[in-house]
């Protein structure tokens, strides 16, 4: 006899059974209606008045992840969200712990990633009067004007309609962030089973397709057929909207060159022949018709100004029509979701010759092949530099992880971004996460766990010190559900670089210095990781080859030196000038 396997059951009955058999509380009708739109993971920390809430959850087949802190776990949910095109679920407690999670909620909204915390808060009267309630916030009111949307739910019986509206308001239009305030009183409510039951239903076309005009689409293949240099400009929303083979019968079928933002790398190859990725400039500068496909033209595109011809039309595929001219006039929007829209261009494409100059990919192609030999030389000088900077550590982690192409990478950091993004090239689509629109840090661990948990694929962060700094405890969480993650944490001891200098001579580290000396492979053993210390790139090699084949939490510590690394990257003119001498 399995006597295991009876015990589990027993145990599932047992957990099954409730106390009071006719009767339920808003905490079991809140897990039972997010599990009828679909919900199968939760990511979050516990503590009054959620905790009793998560373990009802588990019982009705949500997974939760318990993390350290909100914020991280937040990133979790977002990451999920992108990967998988339905809402990443974040629980908090109230007041600080909502907080908390709210800086990754605002993050996910401007990210466009499907997500929905949920938060317990105090019971409304003694907030509204000011009356000093246990953590007692106005929740609702702090969320609204960064999240996508936000309601509060008071009544039990209220509970499923606000779960469907929220996950229908997070994946509908533009994705984002939603808010849901669940009060104490509305958690603890009980209702009988029979009334409870009376409440659940499935919702019906969460996400209807919004078709574009046929007017907007003949705009836009008039314009794109009639360029001689067009690009197609590629961003992280084709790559959530899984539009990549649309995409790829849009770039074969009329040869156009495409360049793709950081985060849909992948979604064509990098090295696709008629990739433009070097070209950056050149396409700024020469390209007379830019097709933006799930991109927009914000600071990470110069706002369509500064090196971009001021000649330059742009064809702009978008679901939200408020995104059109917001920093250039668009010469054809094309309002509705990708996958639509790409259709409705494909079809209309095959009646139109297209006048590209061939000259265009032929002077692109070329340019690909210098820029890519200078990369290559790049990463040969430096493959046997000591101590290690951040190009030698890359020439040993560029083959593996191109040899591993379904390997998820997370990245962040300053220049072990920069760098990482440039040295690396990926094949698959969602395969590559980053600190994406507002380039924050601090999504690492986090995107780790939630890409882990929504895709089962193993998962490989490259952090800069500083930048692991930020989520590090939740390593251990890693570690306590066994993910198949690799840390990669290049250490140079600091914020860019560790050789920062104090200018008043206290004795003091400089502000942008760390610990070069750091031991960061200790933190994994002590939570049981498999880790690495190496100071060559060799080493580093077999190292990450190693921790990938395994399957398992592992942390790989590099050693780099203090003066390897510039300050912010490539984004130092967003510095004021200090008109001092500041080393940093």
């Amino acid at each position: 006899m399995d006597t295991s396997n009876s015990a589990a059951s027993a145990n599932k009955a047992t957990l099954q059974t409730p106390k009071y058999p006719n009767q339920v509380t808003g905490m079991y009708i809140l897990a039972r209606a997010l599990r009828m739109v679909g919900i199968t993971n939760m990511y979050g920390l516990v503590g009054i008045p959620v905790t009793d809430f998560a373990y009802i959850a588990q019982e009705q087949g949500i997974r939760f992840a318990g993390f350290h802190h909100e914020q991280n776990a937040g990133m979790a949910a977002a990451t999920h969200g992108y990967l998988t095109k339905t809402p990443g679920v974040l629980l908090t407690v109230s007041s600080l712990g909502f907080l908390n999670g709210l800086t990754a909620t605002a993050n996910a909204t401007v990210n466009c990633y499907p997500m929905i915390q949920i938060s317990g808060s105090s019971e409304r009267e003694p907030i509204d009067l000011g009356q000093g309630t246990y953590e007692g916030l106005d929740q609702l009111s702090i969320a609204k004007p960064l999240v996508k949307a936000a309601y509060r739910v008071n009544k039990p019986e209220d509970i499923p309609t606000a779960v469907v509206r929220a996950y229908r308001a997070a994946i509908s239009g533009r994705p984002g962030g939603v808010y849901l305030d669940i009060t104490t009183p509305c958690l603890g409510a009980i209702m009988n089973m029979a009334d409870a039951e009376k409440l659940f239903y499935k919702p019906v076309d969460l996400v209807p397709a919004m078709v574009p005009s046929e007017e907007s689409v003949k705009r836009a293949v008039e314009l794109i057929s009639s360029a001689k240099k067009p690009v197609f400009l590629i961003g992280k929303g084709a790559a959530y909207a899984q539009v990549e083979n649309k995409v790829k019968q849009l770039v074969e079928s009329t040869g156009i060159p495409f360049y793709p933002m950081s985060m849909a790398k992948g979604l064509m190859p990098d090295n696709h022949p008629l990739s433009a990725i070097s070209c950056r400039s050149t396409i700024m500068q020469q390209a007379d018709v830019v097709v933006l496909i799930g991109a927009r033209l914000n600071w990470l595109l110069s706002r369509g100004h500064g090196k971009w011809n001021s000649d330059t039309k742009f064809v702009q595929l978008d679901i939200d029509p408020q995104e059109i001219d917001i920093n250039r006039p668009i010469a054809a929007p094309v309002i509705g979701d990708l996958d639509s829209s790409l259709t409705a261009i494909l079809s209309q494409l095959g009646n139109h010759k297209t006048s590209m100059d061939p000259a265009w990919v032929t002077q692109l192609q070329a340019e690909t092949k210098v820029k890519k030999a200078k990369l290559d030389e790049r990463l040969q000088q430096n493959a046997s530099t000591q101590p290690m900077n951040h190009w030698t550590a890359l020439s040993a982690i560029k083959p593996v992880l191109e040899s591993n192409p379904d390997v998820i990478l997370v990245n962040e950091g300053a220049n072990t971004l920069d760098d990482t993004r440039d040295a690396v090239n990926m094949s698959q689509p969602r395969h590559r996460i980053d600190c994406a629109t507002w380039a924050i840090m601090g999504m690492g661990m986090g995107s780790c766990i939630g890409a882990a948990m929504a895709t089962g694929k193993s998962v490989v962060a490259v952090e800069g010190d500083s930048a692991f700094g930020f989520s590090g405890m939740e390593f251990s969480t890693i570690c306590r559900f066994k993910l198949p993650v690799t840390v990669v944490i290049f250490n140079n001891g600091g914020i860019y670089n560790g050789i920062g200098v104090n200018m008043s001579n206290d004795g003091d580290p400089a502000p942008t210095t760390l610990d070069v000396n750091a031991r960061f492979d200790k933190i994994g053993d002590a939570f049981g990781a498999q880790t690495y210390y190496v100071t060559n790139p060799a080493d580093l090699k077999n190292a990450l080859s190693e921790a990938i084949a395994s399957k398992k939490p592992c942390l790989i510590d590099v050693q780099l030196a203090a003066d390897s690394g510039k300050e912010s990257g490539h984004i130092g003119y967003l510095n004021p000038a200090s008109l001092q001498n500041i080393t940093v």
